[in-house]
């Protein structure tokens, strides 16, 4: 299967449209998409979601039926998204999502084939989709790569991330994923990236995964919207010097809805029948985070 953007970019149109407003994941990869997206589309930041709470601004909550959510995956047939989870089970799609722009469905994988899942970022689908070459320098490669961890999954999942990325034709993977299979790249991430997201302060933990050569643990940020301002300003101007895309304008937020985070057995979904189980459950979005999982949300107030 080879993916092109003009099929894509037909296929969801409002990709390539300006002036959208959009929510983001709240952490790191949410953050570098809203960069990107701010700089090349005037796409407008209006709030964030953590998959337990929403933050939102009295213009997210304005134009609610039109918003875009990115590196994220959200059922309401008015949401559209942009996001890379497991969402089918078999070739099941269910509505709301195909709307969506998710490597996985275009490309039919679903949790019955979990291990050939898209190993890489929202950022480097964005990249690709626009056709975006960011400057060739190590720490603008660095910053692109640490997000979701694309760099460990392409140490770990070699043969999967070359199978995406030679069917994403046209874009600079050659250099970008060159070497970082190394002790070097691995010795350039510690003494490089680590020390200046370390002084901004933008980590809270760890991925689950480690480096091949050193053992190094991928630092991750998830973020509170409402006490982190000062680490979301920072990473901006951090993209800002690095890759030289202009900051989005923080929201203000006005209106924050908490919902439930749960997790179950696949099998138990299944079971069920996957589109009965959200239908009960009410479910707001969910992800197969691995074969045997399923995580879900669900909000009271929230009409899907």
């Amino acid at each position: 299967m080879i993916f092109t953007r003009k099929k894509i970019i037909n296929k969801y149109p409002w990709i390539n449209e300006k002036n959208h407003k959009f929510i983001i994941s709240a952490d790191y990869d949410g953050l570098i998409c809203a960069s990107l997206l701010n700089h090349f589309k005037q796409w407008e930041l209006v709030g964030y979601y953590n998959l337990e709470s929403i933050w939102l601004s009295d213009d997210a909550l304005k134009n609610k039926n039109n918003l875009i959510w990115v590196d994220l995956n959200v059922i309401p047939k008015q949401g559209r998204s942009i996001g890379g989870h497991i969402t089918s089970v078999a070739d099941e799609i269910i509505p709301g999502f195909d709307t969506s722009l998710n490597p996985n469905m275009i490309a039919k994988i679903n949790s019955s084939n979990f291990k050939k899942k898209f190993p890489l970022s929202t950022i480097l689908l964005l990249l690709w989709v626009y056709n975006i070459n960011i400057p060739k320098t190590l720490l603008a490669k660095m910053l692109v790569l640490h997000s979701d961890s694309s760099w460990l999954k392409a140490q770990h999942y070699i043969e999967n991330t070359l199978w995406w990325v030679n069917n994403f034709e046209g874009y600079r993977w050659k250099w970008l994923l060159n070497n970082i299979d190394s002790k070097t790249y691995e010795r350039r991430v510690e003494d490089l990236l680590y020390p200046k997201i370390n002084e901004i302060y933008a980590t809270s933990g760890f991925s689950k995964l480690s480096s091949k050569h050193l053992n190094i643990k991928s630092i991750e940020l998830k973020f509170n919207p409402n006490k982190d301002e000062d680490i979301i300003c920072n990473l901006f101007n951090l993209f800002a010097t690095a890759l030289k895309w202009t900051p989005p304008k923080l929201p203000t937020i006005s209106t924050k809805i908490n919902g439930q985070k749960h997790k179950v057995s696949l099998k138990d979904v299944m079971n069920s029948g996957l589109e009965k189980f959200i239908k009960k459950n009410k479910i707001f979005s969910y992800a197969i985070t691995s074969p045997n999982v399923f995580v879900y949300t669900t909000f009271n107030d929230i009409k899907k």
